[in-house]
């Protein structure tokens, strides 16, 4: 019962943790899809007009929810501060917060059964840990050095940069981690490098700029410029990195043998997809960029897309010159044998694998008739990504994958 109770527990942790995480990535992205829009929208002052004179570099004019707005942007600040100024930094702060949150309760808890994949790499729980928290601190280290290089002043070839050093670490940690958690580690190191960005760059950045105004100094227009900078990265990181955020729905994705490479095609396709709403809103349409991203997404659904299972030969050897005789499809008696021993120490009303308070996805598997009635995915779970059961915790074999196999493609009767 206590462990019942914490493993309940947990997964209420799970749910609130992940709701916030929601709600608080979607004030943070939200943001910064509207500033990066502002910037790319807003049109210079006419020449000699009293907003040029008062150093306004643009402006632009919306309605939304019944009123007129008229935001303007300044080339480096006002010529005095104004009593009230908003700042946008605790949607990131607690973006990231509640992200590492969940990486704790859903993936380093849980190390050895969400972590691990023993065909993969033989690590233990915490050397997988090490592996994870090691990838976020290093990519912001790697970023952060590329961008203070002479290479940050090069956005073309310093975009190539950095994703030629996100897919070599999508390819490391699928050669170190499971898949799903090689991905989700991707994620939360550019999410680190985005909310890095906030911290360390932006946000003193525009308290330079407050403190030289409050202080009667001109501010340094470099802090702008770097601000600018990283935060228009950010911008081009959010459609990777919210679908790595989603990618554990689909071990069509993770489980593929390149599964660094779909990877890296998928966010290359979310680049170039945000890149022409970047243009767009400069007023420049560049058909081609969602063309491409599109063309992407299509050979990656291609490439992935499941062979037929080839159904099973008989032991008995076949006559001479004749193909393999199929085996006939498994009794059911066998199906349900593999199915309680492998899969429903988890999906069941009440599991009793460690860690499990509920079925997972709330699909239970302990009668014939639930078995029947989820036939279709557990043939694509444990026989076509193999990504079931979990990490292989109960070493489900070759010989049972292609029983269950047989059966569904015999009717699953």
């Amino acid at each position: 019962m206590e462990a019942l109770l914490v493993s309940y527990g947990i997964d209420w942790a799970n749910l609130l943790v992940r709701w916030l995480h929601l709600i608080t990535g979607i004030a943070w992205i939200g943001a910064s899809f509207y500033f990066v829009w502002l910037d790319n929208s807003i049109r210079p002052p006419k020449p000699g007009s009293d907003l040029e004179k008062k150093g306004v570099s643009g402006e632009l004019w919306a309605v939304h929810g019944g009123g007129f707005y008229n935001p303007q942007k300044y080339l480096v600040a006002p010529a005095e501060l104004p009593q009230e100024l908003h700042w946008f930094k605790w949607e990131a702060y607690a973006t990231w917060i509640t992200g590492v949150a969940m990486l704790f309760i859903v993936y380093y808890f849980n190390a050895s059964a969400m972590m691990v994949d023993k065909s993969v790499a033989n690590l233990s729980g915490i050397e997988a840990v090490g592996v994870g928290i090691g990838t976020l601190v290093l990519g912001w280290i790697v970023y952060d050095l590329l961008c203070r290089s002479p290479l940050g002043k090069r956005e073309g070839l310093l975009g190539l940069v950095m994703f030629v050093f996100i897919v070599a670490v999508a390819y490391l940690l699928t050669h170190l981690l499971s898949g799903r958690a090689a991905y989700i580690h991707v994620g939360a190191m550019i999410g680190t490098i985005m909310v890095g960005n906030v911290l360390m760059v932006i946000i003193p950045g525009q308290r330079k700029l407050v403190e030289a105004m409050q202080q009667g100094r001109s501010p340094d227009p470099i802090h702008g410029r770097r601000g600018k900078q990283r935060s228009v990265h950010n911008n081009y990181f959010t459609l990777p990195i919210l679908f790595i955020m989603i990618s554990n729905h689909y071990a069509m994705t993770y489980t593929h043998a390149h599964s660094w490479l779909v990877l890296a095609a998928i966010m290359a396709a979310g680049v170039l997809i945000r890149h022409f709403f970047n243009l767009r809103h400069k007023g420049r349409v560049s058909i081609g960029y969602p063309i491409a991203g599109v063309a992407l997404l299509l050979a990656v659904a291609v490439a992935i897309a499941p062979h037929p299972v080839a159904p099973a030969a008989t032991s008995a050897p076949a006559a001479a010159g004749s193909a393999p005789v199929a085996a006939a499809a498994p009794d059911f008696t066998r199906i349900q044998a593999i199915i309680t021993q492998r899969c429903a120490s988890c999906h069941s009303d009440k599991p009793t694998q460690a860690g499990f308070a509920t079925a997972p996805a709330g699909m239970m598997l302990q009668t014939p008739e639930l078995i029947h009635q989820h036939a279709a995915k557990i043939f694509q779970r444990a026989v076509q990504t193999k990504d079931m059961p979990l990490a292989n915790m109960t070493q489900m074999t070759d010989e049972e994958r292609a029983d269950v196999a047989a059966w569904f493609q015999a009717g699953a009767k």
